[in-house]
């Protein structure tokens, strides 16, 4: 039976796996067919124009291959975003000529040999020669690249990092170029460097590395982890911003971003360019609580369960990426609160009063250090600041019966703005599902408490009751409201705007209240005098 793509549990995957070596890419009408079964109609479409470039090459005597994450994609059953394609045997010159016809072709990269074909709809494709690449000087762009129209696939395979980055396949006729035996690896699970002298010319390539691990739940090849222990202190000399990509990609882009992470704890890296990570792994943690064991293990699952949760709730990549940050970084603060007490029976407890404030300044440190989006870094500190709080006042409210008031509900919303309620809620159901097994049937609280976060369910709805959800609370009065009742623009118009918003939050004062305090105040210092009085009360 052909090594045909089918639908299997909605995703794209290969028939027969146990023929790796006779496998094939799939034809075009199939590999068509079931982008669009899948619907994926934008994707089906740019690839029919690859389909059309590669028949145009191979009438002038050229071979046009996919090349990279598209082909890797393929046998991971993943759908590629992207069609890389490189062209043997014809010069640039004659690579225009013949698919000027397709659309319009712009020069983007003269010195690399690369062209973009723009289709119009939105379909771009870029094709290259084949090419290699030298490292001349130091930094990432001290590179010289020469690109190669006779070069053979082997050659021009040899310089990409890994081995299942390293095939190439027909698209036309399906074949297989897997010269250093990448589908092999695919196979078995394997992350394996190509070439570990042209590995060894980027340092960024490491940490691409925990990528792949994460996305792909990949075993890292010893000899490839030897050659990047030696690397690591280079990681100092990249740009904050090439790491920054590659974090996303391990968080975003896997379903299990602890693979990558635990790969990047026993290589090294972590505690070579983020530090406050370490730690964490040596921090123990109460049993009765955590069976898991120490906070990076807890850590490790809090990750899991955020990339779940963010998959749930169709959150958009900057909201998956408050979540999982917040998952990652919210006991930072446990490294240096964690102590030992003796309870009344002489049982010795773990105990990290006051964690979350003391997470704040790693976790900024962190997220600066990577040069994350400001308003992101905002939101994760004040999530991780702030993650015991759904629990604490579900506690005082539910099991103790202590009413939560209104205000209590307002004020954490604007406590922890731009972050809003509901991103604090997932970053604590993370939190409280990232633990366990708990063992003891017999204690209903701990056999339940991983399945479910009724904590935030309650303070959601609490939350939608108020409008403030998503969003900061809005104040009680506006300034028209003010200038109603007489009163002339000025500064003080904030400072009456304020104080009436405490007095809601603190008191529980409605807007009529309010207005029929300072209804008929003759001025400004005289409404703000009496609001002040209200407030002493």
């Amino acid at each position: 039976m052909n090594n045909e793509l089918v639908i299997r549990d909605n995703k794209l995957a290969i028939y027969d796996r146990k023929k790796p070596l006779e496998a094939r890419v799939p034809k075009p009408e199939v590999y068509i067919e079931k982008l669009r079964g899948l619907g994926h109609e934008d994707l089906a479409q740019t690839y029919e124009k690859v389909i059309l470039i590669a028949q145009k090459i191979k009438e002038a005597g050229g071979k046009a291959l996919l090349v990279g994450g598209c082909v890797r994609d393929i046998f991971f059953h993943k759908i590629s975003k992207d069609f890389d394609i490189e062209i043997y045997g014809l010069t640039p010159k004659q690579i225009e000529d013949q698919v000027s016809s397709l659309g319009k072709v712009s020069d983007v990269g003269k010195a690399f040999g690369i062209l973009k074909i723009s289709f119009g709809q939105g379909i771009d494709i870029d094709v290259s020669l084949p090419r290699k690449d030298s490292k001349v000087s130091a930094g990432h762009k001290g590179f010289e690249v020469k690109a190669d129209p006779t070069m053979s696939v082997a050659e021009a395979a040899k310089r990409r990092d890994f081995t299942i980055n390293s095939m190439a396949a027909d698209p036309l006729t399906g074949q297989l170029y897997d010269p250093y035996h990448g589908l092999e690896d695919i196979k078995n699970r394997i992350l394996r460097i190509t070439d570990a002298e042209r590995f060894r010319d980027d340092p960024l390539r490491v940490m691409r590395a925990l990528q792949f691990i994460g996305r792909f739940g990949l075993s890292l090849d010893h000899k490839s982890a030897k050659v990047m222990i030696e690397m690591i202190p280079q990681l100092k000399e990249l740009p904050e911003e090439r790491i920054l990509e590659e974090w996303k990609k391990l968080l975003l882009k896997s379903e299990k971003p602890s693979v990558g992470l635990s790969a990047g704890m026993a290589l090294g890296i972590l505690k070579e360019i983020h530090p406050s990570f370490p730690p964490l792994a040596k921090m123990p943690q109460d049993r009765e609580w955590h069976p898991e064991g120490n906070v990076w293990n807890h850590t490790l699952m809090c990750v899991d369960q955020a990339a779940l949760i963010a998959k749930r709730e169709k959150l958009t990549p900057d909201e998956a990426l408050v979540l999982i940050l917040g998952a990652l970084c919210h006991d930072l603060g446990k490294a240096t609160t964690t102590k030992f007490r003796a309870d009344e029976e002489g049982n010795v407890r773990v105990i990290s009063y006051g964690h979350e404030p003391e997470g704040k300044d790693p976790t900024l440190k962190f997220l600066r250090q990577i040069k994350m989006d400001t308003e992101i870094t905002d939101k994760v500190v004040r999530c991780v600041a702030n993650h015991l709080f759904p629990t604490f006042l579900y506690e005082e409210e539910v099991k103790k019966g202590v009413r939560v008031s209104d205000g209590a509900i307002r004020r954490l919303a604007k406590k922890i703005y731009p972050a809003t309620i509901r991103e604090l809620v997932l970053v604590a159901e993370s939190d409280h599902l990232g633990r366990g097994p708990f063992p003891d049937e017999q204690n209903s609280e701990q056999k339940l408490f991983p399945s479910s976060f009724p904590a935030g369910e309650w303070l959601l709805e609490r939350a939608r009751v108020l409008n403030v959800e998503k969003s900061k609370p809005a104040d009680l009065l506006l300034g028209r409201d003010l200038l109603s009742l007489g009163l002339e623009p000025g500064p003080a118009f904030g400072k009456i705007i304020h104080l009436a918003n405490d007095l809601r939050d603190d008191h529980e004062y409605t807007q009529e209240k309010i207005i029929e305090v300072i209804k008929g105040s003759k001025n400004n210092d005289e409404a703000l005098s009496r609001l002040e009085k209200l407030k002493g009360q």
